[in-house]
């Protein structure tokens, strides 16, 4: 297991390197600048402000030096847009936001999806299984951006049972999980519903039921952990979704999270902003496809670390 962990840390070491390559010269190219203004600047105000923050010097050398930051004091650079602050400090701050928000769409997505999806299983071919997938497949088809000003107007302003936006109670996280996790929720029923079905159609199963055990026992004890095998290898790629698509859910509940630093850096053009978010988005994505792949083999001792 061991060795498994410390062969995919060095694998996801030049998956990192390389979209920090990738981010840091489309940055360089992107038309306009983080100091360009409806006002002209005077030339020698410009000029002292991109020898401040090194932007007068060759591309390549902006690079290694901020490679060397990076890799030797995980300094992820001075904001371009927010003076006197560092990209370590706002994304420390706004950080844990976005992790609890990614946790309670996940937690939501699962809960709800593997409900969904085992119900729908052992009533298939009936109204409990038509309706909750149904509902998946309503759930696939609509984005969270549509998503969220639909909840936003029936539970906010129709109903007023929760707030339109912020972050101060704890109701305040209902609305913006539900709307990051709608989707996945969606895709983890089904996947559940189809992993079920394949293991309820097993041998062993039969035998079970024709020794008397009961359906929660066959199910809690015999069915749920092959079928939820595809369920896991979904994680990975849910995570790497939930991660993303927080973005859009902070934008539109007006979360101080992550999202909102990303959002503003590209409107900004604020390049070592945009490069922190981006590398630590990356960085999420990487930890939790291992985290997927540990699951799964736990779960299936027949694979293999390869």
């Amino acid at each position: 297991m061991l060795r498994f962990i410390f062969k995919r840390i060095l694998e996801a070491i030049p998956v990192l390197f390389i979209v920090a390559t990738i981010t840091f010269f489309l940055l360089k190219i992107m038309p306009g600048g983080p100091f360009d203004t409806e006002r002209p600047m005077p030339p020698e105000v410009k000029k002292a402000i991109y020898a401040y923050y090194g932007l007068d010097k060759p591309a390549w050398q902006q690079y290694a030096q901020y490679l060397e930051r990076l890799v030797l004091h995980g300094d992820l650079g001075e904001s371009q847009k927010y003076f006197g602050w560092t990209v370590n400090e706002l994304l420390g701050g706004s950080l844990p936001v976005s992790v609890e928000l990614g946790i309670e769409g996940m937690c939501f997505a699962l809960f709800f999806g593997l409900i969904a999806g085992t119900v729908a299983s052992l009533r298939k071919n009936t109204a409990g299984d038509y309706i909750p997938m149904s509902v998946a497949t309503f759930g696939i088809c609509i984005p969270s951006f549509v998503t969220g000003p639909l909840l936003i107007l029936v539970f906010a302003i129709w109903l007023g049972w929760f707030n339109s936006s912020g972050w101060f109670f704890p109701r305040d996280r209902i609305l913006p999980a539900m709307t990051l996790g709608l989707y996945y929720m969606a895709y983890i029923s089904r996947l559940t519903r189809g992993g079920m079905l394949e293991i309820l159609n097993q041998d062993f199963i039969r035998t079970a039921r024709a020794k008397g055990a009961s359906e929660w026992r066959i199910v809690a004890k015999h069915s749920l952990r092959g079928g939820l095998l595809s369920v896991v290898a979904f994680l990975g790629p849910a995570v790497s979704g939930i991660v993303t698509g927080s973005i859009v859910v902070e934008k539109i509940f007006e979360i101080p999270g992550t999202g909102r630093f990303f959002v503003n850096a590209a409107f900004d053009r604020d390049g070592p902003m945009l490069m922190g978010t981006t590398l630590v988005y990356a960085v999420l994505v990487v930890a939790m496809n291992l985290v997927a792949d540990i699951l799964a083999v736990w779960m299936n001792p027949k694979l293999r670390f390869e």
